[in-house]
């Protein structure tokens, strides 16, 4: 039986887009001014966001507390709102399409460890949330998942398959409980 050797860990290729002097600096610029509880303005983050290379559509509205790994994965349309202490975890590629509204807490995670790998190499997957979603507070969106088109996914909840367009998904694992209305 082989066992983990976490000291034979590495962070692989994850780090693509991005030299070392880009991740290092952006960890200095999103510890203090983007993630910084004392930045309550949008535009700037937005700015340095997109001098990192993220692509951001119009009208985006990011709160306190935000964390964004990797800004070069990040792709986000128009009408974006994303609530304070929201977690990008882009190893991988995050689009995010128009009106779509990430709520407080909420976790993108596009990575995770492979438990068979006695390196515990990580498994990254992107993340796709089409227009009009909602993700709720404090749910957690797991690799390669697509949220479809106004789909929702409820407070607490855990997506670790595809949401189906204008479903409202609910627990851990997220399951299909209604169709969504909007009137």
């Amino acid at each position: 039986m082989t066992h983990v050797k976490l000291n034979t860990f590495s962070t692989g290729n994850y780090e693509k887009g991005a030299s070392l002097v880009k991740r290092t600096l952006w960890y200095f610029v999103n510890a203090l001014f983007v993630r910084a509880s004392w930045n309550p303005f949008a535009a700037p983050k937005i700015f340095l966001l997109k001098l990192f290379g993220a692509k951001i559509g119009a009208r985006m509205v990011i709160k306190n507390n935000v964390i964004v790994k990797s800004p070069w994965n990040l792709v986000a349309g128009d009408d974006v709102w994303i609530g304070e202490g929201v977690w990008i975890d882009n190893l991988d590629r995050v689009a995010i399409g128009n009106d779509v509204c990430l709520s407080q807490g909420a976790m993108l995670l596009t990575g995770n460890h492979d438990y068979k790998s006695s390196s515990f190499d990580y498994r990254n997957a992107p993340i796709t949330i089409e227009d009009g979603a909602w993700i709720g507070a404090k749910s957690v969106v797991c690799p390669g998942v697509t949220v479809m088109s106004h789909a929702i996914l409820t407070v607490g909840s855990v997506a670790t398959k595809n949401m189906e367009a204008w479903g409202i998904y609910q627990g851990n694992p997220a399951v299909k409980i209604r169709e969504r209305v909007i009137e």
